[in-house]
């Protein structure tokens, strides 16, 4: 067909995994196969209480079991969107393959010791950021930040950077999933995942 992409494949219904965690994992795979740059990167979308949205990029720093695991400060904006609407969406696009996974459920913050785990994983300086940054806060300028920085690395000298108070992990529980292949004429492939009485239900939508 015209204008087919060099990377494009049929999404059929009969090639995807029953279970949506095994087809993320093998999207996924063929993402970071691909030298993609990040392909953890997905736009995160949050709304208020009163339904107000929002968006912005976050980096998935773990996946399995259909949990989706990103990291923030709890008083940034995406912070206090999820504490009072504690649901999410997640979209990850993969423009060299022609794929996009959509992803959407309940939020809650991960326990005490896998944020510790993943904040002692992290550069030093990316720890010392992470507790300077006033994150999502009025600042009057880049050099004030800079200033936060350079002060709280002074006073810890050679020492372990505390563990952050108020940040840490989030987890999705996804519910559900859209696989977004492209094909030409705009005939997309799209297959839906739901839960439905405790199984995972496969539906093609149009595109």
């Amino acid at each position: 067909m015209t204008g087919e992409s060099e990377h494009a494949q049929p999404l059929r219904r009969a090639d995807a995994e029953e279970d949506p965690s095994r087809q993320f994992g093998a999207w996924f795979a063929e993402a970071s196969a691909a030298a993609i740059r990040l392909p953890e990167a997905a736009a995160l979308a949050t709304a208020s209480a009163e339904g107000a949205p929002s968006v912005r990029m976050v980096l998935v720093k773990d996946y399995a079991d259909d949990r989706f695991v990103f990291y923030s400060n709890h008083s940034s904006r995406k912070g206090r969107e999820l504490a009072a609407n504690p649901r999410a969406a997640l979209l990850f696009h993969w423009d060299v393959l022609g794929r996009q996974v959509r992803i959407e459920g309940p939020v809650a913050r991960v326990d005490a010791q896998e944020t510790a785990a993943y904040v002692r994983s992290r550069p030093r300086g990316s720890q010392i950021g992470a507790l300077a940054s006033p994150q999502s806060q009025v600042v009057e300028s880049r050099e004030e930040l800079e200033r936060f920085v350079a002060e709280l690395g002074a006073r810890l000298g050679e020492g372990e950077p505390p563990l952050p108070s108020g940040w840490g992990g989030f987890a999705l529980s996804a519910e559900t999933y859209e696989f977004w292949q492209q094909r030409a004429d705009r005939l997309h492939d799209r297959l839906r995942y739901r839960r439905e009485q405790g199984r995972w239900v496969i539906e093609r939508l149009a595109p």
